[in-house]
């Protein structure tokens, strides 16, 4: 067995327990509502706009010589930082298509869930090893392929929303099928048991961590009443 597949085994629980959050499968069943989507998009931009300082943080972390081990690594974080850019600009303009004022909301503040998922990133990287942030893009990546393009085709279908509400879930959906295939190899080249060990624990976190960013949205209102 890969080393990836021995990642997908080893979140297995916390993948699941992710998915099982009611805001999403309410999503899944078609029980949306333009408050929950806003709400959604919003925490979206509180850390997709960090995607790429994360990635330039992790990069600079692996240059150093006591990670010689792993340079090799550098090149493929060039190609994510390249990819990633802009991508916060794309769920302002999402935003701005549900008729959110994507203005106030770039001046804004995350929730505290979305804050401390990423301030746990930044932390592993300078704090703990510089590979415990491949635990996040494990989580973003895998959850943005296995849900995105469905929940976007029903969010779509039950609030009629406009294409332009969109980019941001379509177009992860999509390029993040290639991403995690290429993310895939990465970490299958990984050898180190201390490592492997590290992502695996760091994976785990970050399903914890971004699942309560799902829990802490609003519900749509028949979902509260199924909750209550």
């Amino acid at each position: 067995m890969n080393f990836f597949a021995v990642l997908q085994e080893h979140t297995r629980s916390e993948r699941e327990h992710f998915i099982a959050a009611p805001i999403i499968q309410g999503c899944l069943r078609g029980e949306v509502s333009l408050p929950s989507y806003i709400a959604f998009l919003t925490q979206a931009y509180y850390h997709v706009r960090h995607t790429v300082p994360l990635l330039q943080a992790c990069k600079t972390a692996l240059a150093d010589p006591k990670f010689s081990h792993l340079h090799w690594l550098l090149p493929a974080l060039d190609e994510y930082i390249e990819e990633e850019y802009g991508h916060d600009e794309w769920i302002l303009d999402d935003l701005r298509a549900c008729g959110a004022d994507a203005d106030a909301i770039r001046i804004g503040t995350p929730a505290f869930s979305t804050e401390v998922m990423v301030a746990y990133a930044y932390d592993l990287i300078q704090r703990v090893h510089p590979l415990g942030f491949f635990g996040m893009v494990h989580v973003l990546e895998g959850t943005s392929v296995a849900l995105a393009l469905m929940a976007a085709d029903r969010i779509q279908q039950g609030l009629n929303l406009p294409a332009q509400a969109f980019s941001y879930l379509r177009s992860h959906g999509t390029l993040d099928q290639e991403h995690t295939a290429h993310f895939a190899q990465l970490v299958n080249a990984l050898d180190r048991p201390e490592e492997q060990a590290l992502l695996i624990h760091a994976a785990k976190n970050f399903y914890r961590l971004y699942g309560q960013v799902f829990i802490d949205l609003p519900l749509p209102q028949g979902q509260w009443k199924e909750a209550a």
